[in-house]
């Protein structure tokens, strides 16, 4: 597997797009041995289902289990750590990773428990626990969400649930930002299968899901998070954590759309409903059979741009999605479903950093 690729494949059947993108890249020929022991790293930082926005769905850890086994590797374990305020236990239970584990006979390690170690990185000291630290293949499956602190959340923050409570608190007192990324020198990812099914708005704990519909699959959580960041409406260096990490060897970030292999394009609608907010974000957009990809990356952008104050005074329309193929409009077109419009943004979905700097343009 090319370490400077992004792999990404879009649908709305998680267990049927992990074990195609899994196939695609040869994950077997990436693991040591039979006997390697895997650690899969999933993303179940409160007790919620992963239709909030804020877990790792179970599906998608059930179509990476299944693809493992199906080709001889039975040495399986499933780690994470809750958030301080949360008990790793009944988030394992409520996001149906109980039922996984009894399923394929795999043991769930409570990180919350567990004993730790401390390492240091540049003079810099971090607990990690131990567990974590003696798996040979580490599989990373964070959600793609943003963060009310860090803006977003993926690749690299998720490895936070890898240390113990204590740690996780003075993380707090340090900023965030340097601890995060010095603990990804110590904690080294084999791969990362992003969550980009459902992740929520801005907000770590659920409460505002967006359906985005896609599965992204790296090795490298620098290279995957600088493109998170710009998928989800932010500059690189709006994210220190990212560079940080850059600058201690962790990773690369991204330099062009040359690192992103798409397997297919997204065509699949929407299905969940939208949250107050979304309603309220959306109010100006006329959606016409729009792919859950495409107005996923609207969504975002329009929060960052409401954030910023642009959409106060805007009283335009914003048109998206595959009925407006082929038509002509005067209003702001958002994907190439939308080139016939006066004012039309391309790309199959566009970025959220992209549609941000084009609306900005166009109101």
């Amino acid at each position: 597997m090319d370490p400077n690729l992004i792999y990404i494949i879009y649908g709305d059947n998680p267990k049927s797009l992990v074990k195609r993108i899994l196939h695609e890249i040869g994950l077997e020929r990436e693991i040591p041995s039979k006997d390697s022991l895997i650690g899969i790293k999933p993303n179940l930082v409160v007790a919620k289902p992963s239709t909030s926005g804020a877990t790792t769905c179970p599906q998608l850890v059930e179509g990476l289990v299944e693809y493992l086994r199906s080709k001889g590797y039975n040495n399986i374990a499933i780690l994470e750590g809750a958030w301080v305020g949360d008990r790793t236990q009944l988030a394992f239970k409520v996001c149906g990773y109980e039922d996984i584990s009894k399923k394929y006979n795999i043991p769930l390690i409570d990180l919350q428990k567990d004993s730790y170690s401390d390492y240091e990185v540049d003079g810099i000291t971090l607990s990690v626990c131990d567990s974590i630290m003696k798996v040979d293949y580490l599989i990373n499956m964070p959600v793609l969400k943003g963060h009310c602190q860090t803006k977003i959340t993926c690749s690299l923050k998720n490895m936070k649930g890898c240390i113990p409570n204590k740690e996780k608190r003075r993380f707090h007192t340090m900023g965030l930002h340097k601890p995060i990324a010095y603990l990804n020198k110590v904690i080294k990812q084999d791969l990362i299968i992003v969550d980009g099914i459902i992740g929520d708005l801005n907000f770590e704990e659920g409460g505002n899901p967006v359906q985005m519909n896609r599965v992204i699959v790296g090795k490298d959580p620098v290279l995957i998070d600088s493109y998170v960041a710009q998928l989800l409406g932010y500059d690189i260096k709006d994210i220190p954590y990212i560079e940080m990490a850059e600058k201690i060897g962790v990773g690369r970030t991204i330099s062009s759309d040359d690192n992103i292999k798409e397997l297919n394009r997204d065509s699949t609608p929407m299905t969940i409903p939208k949250t107050r907010l979304v309603e309220e974000l959306t109010r100006n957009v006329e959606e016409n059979m729009a792919c859950s990809a495409c107005y996923g990356s609207l969504v975002h952008a329009l929060d960052r741009l409401s954030d910023l104050g642009y959409l106060y005074d805007f009283n335009g329309k914003i048109y998206i999605g595959q009925g407006f193929k082929g038509k002509k409009g005067k209003g702001i077109g958002i994907g190439s479903c939308t080139k016939g419009f006066e004012k039309s943004l391309p790309g199959c979905p566009p970025k959220a950093k992209d549609i941000i700097e084009f609306l900005k343009d166009s109101f």
